[in-house]
């Protein structure tokens, strides 16, 4: 399985959605909470192309975006193919 990334906060229900999400598939993510280290804010915003919301979410080196886009990944069917190593 590829490395899964969350950028979030400890206060974010989004973030909360897209890590119930992932766990419900048996995924392994690194989480980053970007409101207790400000460095790691500024890396989410240069590895996102400048997007400030949370969650983040990476999956290997492709951008995912946020919750709606990883749950639309889901609906579409399209997101076990990801996850997986080629």
């Amino acid at each position: 399985m590829k490395r899964v990334l969350v950028y979030s906060t400890r206060i974010c229900p989004y973030c909360n959605l897209a890590k119930r999400l992932l766990s419900s598939k048996g995924v392994k993510y690194e989480e980053v909470l970007v409101d207790v280290d400000g460095t790691r804010r500024s890396e989410m915003l240069q590895r996102s192309g400048g997007r400030r919301t949370v969650p983040q979410i990476f999956v290997g080196e492709r951008h995912v975006g946020g919750y709606d886009d990883l749950a639309a990944l889901e609906r579409a069917g399209q997101l076990d193919p990801l996850l997986q190593d080629p």
